[in-house]
């Protein structure tokens, strides 16, 4: 069942076509990464379905409910969360402040009941707390809980993030450039981790990554942007040996070059 669909969507700046009529359908259940070079669109087609873009054209459906027009706390509440191409956390905040911020979404308590300090109140802070902890463990970040976020090292910040969006009750989870900056240890380990957050949590997820290994591993299909257009998509082994993504990452003339050879 499809999960999340869009057709025809389109986004511009100015006179550039940032995507362009990009249809794209997500089955429920699924690892989809979506790759090209620098400058395809992932990242702004990414945007425009958390609603920090929105479209010129075109549809947007998730789970049953257009996006287009929702605001990103809008859209994170109907169970969709994401991770940045660039590293979002509060530094001066704790490992597990950061983690708890993901919940709010989710959390009943007013800003009366915070300044009164309730007993519903600090039973959800209890809650979210405990809620953090696990997350925390769950993405391998052992006992680190009352580090500063900015004092960790980058795959663990990383890992944070994962973490974090996880605590909002995600659908669907959305990583840009998850494994960017890990060294190829850390790599493996998220690979692991990505594969038990669909099978152990249910979650499906949408990745945008350069590590053709990752995206070789991990993805059940894999979709190809170049110049803001979908110029491909398939399983891995029909990507791998597609001449017209050869040629998005190669160069042009790179079919003739390897042909020659």
């Amino acid at each position: 069942m499809a999960l999340l669909e869009t057709k025809k969507v389109v986004k511009r700046f100015g006179g550039l076509t940032a995507v362009d009529r990009m249809d794209f359908t997500l089955e429920e259940g699924r690892i989809v990464s979506i790759i090209g070079p620098n400058g395809a669109g992932k990242t702004t087609f990414f945007n425009t379905l958390t609603g920090i873009y929105k479209p010129e054209e075109g549809e947007i459906v998730f789970d049953g409910h257009p996006l287009i027009g929702l605001r990103p706390d809008q859209i994170t509440s109907l169970h969709i969360a994401r991770t940045f191409q660039n590293i979002r956390l509060f530094g001066n905040m704790t490992v597990i402040e950061n983690i708890i911020v993901g919940m709010y979404p989710r959390q009943r308590q007013s800003a009366f009941d915070a300044l009164l300090r309730t007993r519903a109140f600090k039973d959800e802070e209890k809650s979210a707390q405990d809620k953090a902890i696990k997350l925390m463990k769950y993405v391998g970040l052992g006992n680190v809980g009352n580090e500063l976020a900015r004092n960790l090292p980058y795959g663990a910040q990383r890992r944070i993030e994962i973490a974090r969006a996880l605590a909002s009750d995600p659908k669907l989870l959305l990583l840009d450039e998850p494994t960017a900056g890990m060294n190829p240890h850390e790599t493996d380990e998220a690979i692991a981790l990505f594969r038990r957050i669909r099978d152990e949590l249910g979650i499906t997820i949408l990745l945008i990554e350069h590590d053709m290994r990752v995206v070789m591993n991990i993805s059940e299909r894999i979709s190809v942007m170049d110049y803001g257009v979908k110029i491909a998509e398939g399983k891995p082994e029909e990507i791998r040996s597609n001449p017209q993504v050869i040629e998005a990452y190669l160069g042009r003339g790179a079919i003739a070059e390897m042909t020659a050879s």
